[in-house]
């Protein structure tokens, strides 16, 4: 008989966390090998974690909303395996490290926290590269977080924590410190039972609606996007009557030929990819001073769940599908997001993002960049309107179909030149769409 650790996956290149949602088996059942032991969920996706043997679950180590590290032993699983298993991690399980550095190297190196790096105290808190990058962008010190009560295993702070504390720090609120009692106010979170009181001013005929954990993590995500980047959104216009009436005119054989139907998201994507070829900066990222060119063309786009919740699938390779393969997989993310199908990995790696405020009617937004990319394009309805049409025989007023479009980029890259260029150029390629084209 021997004892195996199951250990939580690694999910995703930045996910360093997770936490557990629902328990599916509890202490003395079978389980199977492969079979869904828990329930799970990170700052982009839920996940189900399988038993990667066949036996009984001995010792669940960790409760519903723990916050769990990456590699972290979660369960234990008794076998009838005669000879005691050595348990090996698998490749795409990550150890979680942690870099110490010699006491006697400390004593002249300053506490502080820069680019996501941490130099240290002779404390032995341990901290994940989530915080310290969170503490690194909003200019946490390491006092600071020596200080900071954490929720986490061994008292560890968690990226709520960190969260908790900023938010908490810029809205002027008393905020928790390691040995500092907090002074009560209307508006001050318990530290024990984690109940938030209601702000005074919120009293009278309201209903207070607590927030889902996804919604409060896109907030998170888009406050952080905003104190990150300087965000410029610039506006242009493109008449998209050919691209409307080819769509038209096509859409019925285009589903019966390939078994998928043809909608504007992947018409629009097209369009994206041949300008960011054509300007391969709005495809980057920043890390500190140094500017990261993506070689691939990955394009996010964001998807509205029923919950109406958002999330952004991506599209790898973008520039490598053609406009067949492009609906195809438009369709098949866009319908695993609604149904919550999603894989870690299909939300991962995305260069640049592509935003339908349309969807619902919206003529144009100003959307906010998706972390750590540097722009966002946002399409408005399209609608009919008069405009002038400028003809070799003088210029004659047509109904066209017009379409704004919108893009938010980050001003510490991307100038208002580069932004505005790219952004016409994309409407010029949705304006110039040739209408006799086959798909």
């Amino acid at each position: 008989m021997a004892i195996v650790d199951l250990v939580m996956p690694k999910l995703g290149e930045s996910i360093v966390e997770a936490t557990i949602l629902k328990w599916l088996k509890q202490p003395g059942d079978t389980v199977q090998q492969d079979e869904t032991v828990l329930e799970i969920a990170t700052d982009k996706v839920d996940s189900e974690v399988p038993s990667t043997v066949q036996g009984v679950l001995e010792e669940v180590l960790y409760k519903v909303n723990d916050i769990v590290p990456v590699g972290a032993v979660i369960a234990k699983l008794r076998t009838e395996a005669e000879e005691p298993a050595v348990t090996e991690k698998p490749a795409d399980i990550p150890f979680v490290h942690k870099t110490v550095t010699p006491v006697r190297e400390m004593a002249d190196i300053p506490a502080t926290v820069s680019n996501g790096h941490t130099t240290t105290n002779n404390g032995s808190r341990f901290y994940s590269p989530l915080v310290l990058t969170i503490a690194g962008n909003e200019g946490v010190s390491m006092s600071e977080l020596e200080k900071m009560p954490g929720t986490g295993i061994e008292g560890r702070v968690t990226k709520k924590d960190i969260l908790q504390y900023i938010n908490d720090r810029k809205s002027g609120r008393q905020f928790h410190t390691a040995g500092t009692p907090a002074e009560h106010s209307p508006a001050s979170v318990s530290a024990s039972n984690g109940m938030q009181t209601v702000a005074a001013g919120s009293s009278g005929n309201v209903e207070i609606i607590e927030m889902d954990r996804m919604r409060k993590l896109i907030a998170e995500h888009m406050v952080r996007s905003k104190h990150t980047s300087p965000h410029v959104t610039s506006f242009t216009e493109a008449d998209v009557t050919n691209l409307v009436q080819w769509r038209d005119k096509i859409k019925q054989s285009f589903e019966k030929r390939e078994g998928t139907k043809i909608t504007f998201t992947p018409l629009f994507i097209e369009a994206v990819v041949r300008c960011i070829k054509k300007y391969p900066l709005i495809n980057s990222s920043l890390e500190g001073d140094k500017i990261i060119l993506k070689k691939d063309i990955n394009i996010g786009m964001a998807t509205a769940m029923p919950t109406g919740n958002l999330i952004v699938p991506v599209i790898r390779n973008a520039d490598n599908l053609n406009l067949v393969g492009l609906a195809k997989q438009v369709n098949a993310l866009a319908d695993n997001a609604r149904n919550n199908k999603l894989k870690p990995e299909d939300i991962q790696g995305g260069s640049f993002t592509l935003t339908n405020v349309g969807t619902f009617g919206s003529l144009m937004g100003t959307p906010i960049i998706n972390q750590p990319q540097v722009a966002i394009l946002a399409v408005g309805a399209i609608k009919k309107r008069p405009v002038v049409i400028e003809t070799a025989q003088g210029d004659t007023i047509g109904i066209r179909h017009m379409m704004y479009l919108s893009m938010s980029y980050d001003h510490r890259i991307i100038d208002g030149a580069l932004g505005a260029t790219f952004l016409s150029a994309v409407a010029a390629e949705l304006q110039n769409f040739n209408p006799d084209r086959d798909f």
